[in-house]
């Protein structure tokens, strides 16, 4: 990480040069123009627009699974980070006995973001994926169908991002979820010796054979809905990407995996959830290159959605850190990003709960997500070259 560090502080400083020396504007060099080597002449020099769009063009967002926190609200709208990410829920609208694929439920929880002065940018946690689509049960038609009709609900009202997993009956799951780190900070872990519970058996065997057929019925079935409706599917990893979790298989557990899943059925629409998960997968000293993994998938046109955050450990065995104090080289992986062009919606995820913040609600603490937004920002900015919003004249 301290290379990492070194870098970041290196990049700003260059900028930090750039900038001051644009500003002297010495034998009258513009932002646009460079000396050559002799500097007898001068070259002029092609500005990218894009270095001058706020956050690079990527869609910041905050989670909102607590419902709605006023003051999370309150610093999301003076951090200029308006993109909501939540499920749909009647209830929040008063409409408890409607179902959350209606039109007028999720008109009604858009609406009510909206009258908070931020924008329903993804639903994560989509309605109608359930149990009997992910294990192929009796019923699965039925859910697929309701699905199908909320992605051509949320087309109608400018939504265009679902981001789900294929996780049934154990979603992600911690065995720690108060672990001191920096500072008495609290973060969640996983220990596979630590789970407990009996193997589920009431759906009889499992496979990942099975899981990996009934997730090719469903993309089939769906993307071609949703290449109809202008909307991007995008999966999440299976967290924590482990075999399995008392006897219930996860398939969507590796880079290779991924790759299989968007072979399935090409097509943008058809993309992933790029996610701290990537971090946590591999064996002991045997990693995902990550770089790779994402210049890959950014040259497939396929990453619709970013949970950037960081981690410590192995698939079996690993913690959460704070976002600059993990394994993974975020430096690098933002400025790939930057470089493919990526403009989708991006958000912190499971940051740890900082003094002052209750651990009620582990890995989603206010305060923690200040700071996470503060160093997304400072790497985008680094990215892109520049701290400016437009160009100078």
């Amino acid at each position: 990480m301290k290379d990492n560090r070194r870098d970041f502080i290196k990049k700003s400083a260059s900028v930090a040069a750039s900038l001051s020396l644009a500003s002297v504007g010495v034998a009258g060099i513009t932002g646009t123009h460079k000396r050559n080597a002799d500097a007898s002449t001068l070259i002029k020099v092609p500005v990218d627009k894009t270095n001058y769009i706020k956050d690079a063009g990527m869609k910041l967002c905050l989670a909102y699974f607590a419902g709605k926190e006023p003051r999370k609200i309150e610093l999301a709208k003076q951090m200029g980070v308006l993109g909501a990410v939540g499920g749909i829920d009647p209830k929040m609208v008063g409409m408890d006995n409607a179902n959350n694929w209606e039109f007028a439920v999720i008109k009604a929880v858009k609406e009510s973001w909206e009258k908070e002065g931020l924008k329903l940018t993804v639903v994560e946690g989509p309605p109608s994926l359930n149990t009997k689509t992910k294990l192929g049960l009796p019923g699965k038609d039925e859910e697929i169908a309701n699905f199908i009709t909320f992605m051509k609900n949320i087309s109608q009202l400018g939504i265009d991002t679902v981001c789900y997993n294929w996780m049934p009956l154990i979603s992600w799951a911690r065995s720690d979820k108060a672990i001191p780190d920096r500072g008495g900070a609290l973060v969640m872990g996983f220990d596979i010796d630590k789970i407990e519970g009996e193997p589920i058996t009431e759906y009889g065997t499992l496979t990942h054979d099975l899981m990996w057929k009934n997730l090719e019925y469903f993309l089939k079935a769906v993307v071609p809905e949703a290449e109809k409706y202008g909307i991007k599917l995008s999966m999440h990893p299976d967290d924590p990407p482990v075999d399995d979790i008392r006897r219930v298989p996860r398939i969507m557990t590796s880079v290779s995996a991924f790759k299989r899943m968007i072979d399935i059925y090409p097509s943008p629409n058809n993309g992933i959830t790029w996610d701290g998960t990537f971090g946590e997968m591999g064996d002991k000293g045997h990693p995902e290159d990550l770089p790779a993994a994402m210049e890959y998938f950014c040259k497939k046109n396929v990453i619709s959605f970013v949970h950037f955050r960081n981690v410590r450990g192995y698939k079996q065995h690993f913690h959460e850190t704070f976002i600059d104090e993990g394994q993974m080289d975020m430096v690098k992986l933002m400025q790939i990003l930057y470089d493919n062009s990526y403009t989708g919606p991006l958000r912190p995820d499971h940051v740890p709960t900082m003094a002052g913040d209750s651990n009620s609600f582990p890995g989603y603490s206010t305060i923690g997500t200040l700071f996470a937004i503060g160093y997304i920002r400072g790497l985008i900015d680094s990215a892109r070259g520049t701290t400016l919003t437009e160009k100078s004249v």
